[in-house]
């Protein structure tokens, strides 16, 4: 039997094990151990699913043996295998990292018994919505992980957190009615909601109505995915949260989005009918993030306004229907996962350590935690596409596929690019030249966590036991260890660009997922490949 046969189970698993935990509530330890073992064996089977798929080509699951476009169906190709295999890899990490941070501080910032279930809920829904066949299913994975993140954002109940639960919850709800309503003017128009089944049917309607139903999808994900002007709500709600909840929403959930952007424009609306305003809002999301970042003060605020502006890179690949784009795009949302949740990880140990993460506060921590300034360096350096890290492949990958394209727009977005990566640069080493380079008594406002540290560290006393001075290991090495597979995607750039370039081929061409679904019989009408494609 196909490996593949199994992928259900990356949804299953997470599923199984929350309600595992949630019964082992009164046990913490036993409960810690479900969730780590879990999510440890729904990784190995999506890396079993990676390596298939990079042998065997796209493969099709027909749920309850119903035949598509009727039955719910689960498909695995390149692309959804190696973002289930990420978000797992990093999803791991920051579980290792809450459950350290549990034990440290007694769980009171984040309630064991609510939060392991729930975390694991959440990487349900986003296994779910990469493995999705058909829009509604799709929707049903939106929801999953949307509903596991209201409880994780308000953890702990206070003002801050209720607020911004508040505004996450509306904007939400907004982006999944809009989702929903347009899965019902799908259907009414086609009769289906199978994307393979879609692939073919949407090009029997009339342009206008496809403009619509095309419109209406873009709308929906650009709020998921937080592109500008959709991307209002992010600075806002993100920081209020736990750090793990903070790293794993970064890294995660406004990839979904450009996921599902993604799948819909490849395999449902293929060509270049909204390209022009893709690639206008993607160098809008770029360049206003990151004029956002650079005007705050708070590390987390900061990397919020950077994620948005990143976003703006996966667009701009996207926008570009070529396989060189698309395989850039590819590769940076690999990237982009892994580096953001790092930093957002280092952010939360920063704060555990300095008692803030506001930059007027911090001063010094180089030398009072060298560990920590490393962990914190790679990963900036990383992002801001310093070489030869895999920050700067992504960004060449994507410049090049946009000179290739030689229009004036794309060269328009080359040098947007360019300038935000530089100002990326300029906004984390701000943040390095403030909170660990500048001496003690250059901060504005010192935090009194920050005092008492500088104060054992200067008097030779031990820290101790002291939870607040004193990192713990396993938050620690969780975030080594993310910090090292970022690190891994800039060796193994070459594998990983491999396997960018043939997902990209196949999304476009698109015949390998309709004749997985449908049958191989399946006549595709082929597309044209632009610029950049297939050699």
């Amino acid at each position: 039997m196909n490996i593949t046969s199994f992928a259900p189970l990356a949804v299953l698993l997470p599923i199984f094990g929350a309600a595992l935990a949630f019964l082992l509530f009164r046990h913490s330890r036993a409960q810690r151990a479900v969730s780590i073992g879990v999510l440890s064996l729904t990784l190995l089977l999506e890396c079993a699913l990676l390596a298939s798929v990079w042998e065997g080509g796209t493969a099709a699951v027909n749920i309850g043996g119903w035949l598509p476009p009727w039955g719910i169906t689960m498909v695995v190709d390149q692309f959804s295998s190696l973002m289930l295999v990420v978000s797992s890899a990093v999803s791991l990490a920051v579980l290792i990292y809450a459950t350290g941070q549990g034990m440290a501080d007694g769980d009171q910032d984040a309630p064991v018994s609510i939060f392991h279930p729930t975390f694991l809920i959440l990487v349900a829904g986003v296994s779910n919505a990469f493995l999705s066949g058909d829009l509604f299913n799709l929707y049903v994975g939106f929801e999953i992980l949307l509903t596991a993140s209201y409880v994780l954002m308000t953890l702990g109940g206070t003002g801050p957190r209720i607020r911004a639960g508040v505004t996450y919850v509306v904007v939400s709800v907004v982006s999944s009615v809009l989702f929903l309503i347009s899965i019902a003017m799908v259907y009414g128009a086609t009769g289906t909601v199978n994307m393979a089944d879609l692939a073919i049917k949407l090009a029997d309607l009339d342009e206008g109505t496809q403009t619509l139903l095309h419109v209406m999808l873009l709308v929906a994900f650009g709020i998921k995915a937080a592109v500008f002007p959709l991307s209002f709500w992010l600075p806002d709600s993100y920081p209020t949260a736990p750090a793990p909840v903070t790293a794993v929403f970064a890294g995660l959930l406004t990839k979904v989005g450009v996921y599902a952007m993604v799948r819909t424009e490849t395999l449902l609306f293929p060509g270049d009918s909204l390209n022009t305003p893709l690639m206008v809002v993607a160098l809008l999301t770029m360049v206003v993030g990151i004029l956002g970042a650079l005007a705050q003060s708070d590390i987390k605020r900061l990397l919020s306004f950077t994620l948005v502006s990143h976003i703006g890179y996966m667009v701009f690949g996207l926008a570009m229907s070529s396989v060189a784009g698309l395989a850039a795009a590819v590769f940076y949302v690999a990237h982009h996962i892994t580096i953001q949740t790092s930093l957002f990880l280092v952010t939360g140990l920063i704060e555990r350590r300095g008692g803030s993460s506001s930059v007027d506060r911090l001063a010094g921590l180089a030398k009072l935690s060298p560990v920590l300034a490393l962990l914190f360096f790679v990963p900036a350096m990383n992002l801001a596409g310093i070489p030869p890290f895999s920050g700067f492949l992504g960004k060449v990958g994507l410049i090049q596929a946009g000179i290739e394209l030689g229009t004036p727009l794309a060269y328009a977005l080359v040098i947007g690019g360019v300038v935000t990566s530089l100002l990326t640069l300029l906004a984390v080493a701000r943040v390095w030249n403030r909170a660990f380079w500048r001496k003690p008594s250059d901060a504005e406002h010192p935090d009194p966590v920050l005092l008492a540290a500088r104060e054992e560290s200067a008097t030779g006393r031990r820290a101790g036991r002291d939870s607040v001075t004193l990192l713990p290991r396993t938050m620690v090495g969780s975030t080594l260890g993310l910090v090292a597979l970022g690190v891994s995607l800039t060796v193994f750039a070459g594998p990983l660009f491999k396997v960018a370039d043939q997902a990209a081929q196949e999304m476009l061409e698109r015949s390998s997922y309709i004749q997985a679904v449908l049958g191989e019989d399946t006549q595709v009408p082929p597309l044209a490949l632009k610029a950049g494609g297939g050699e």
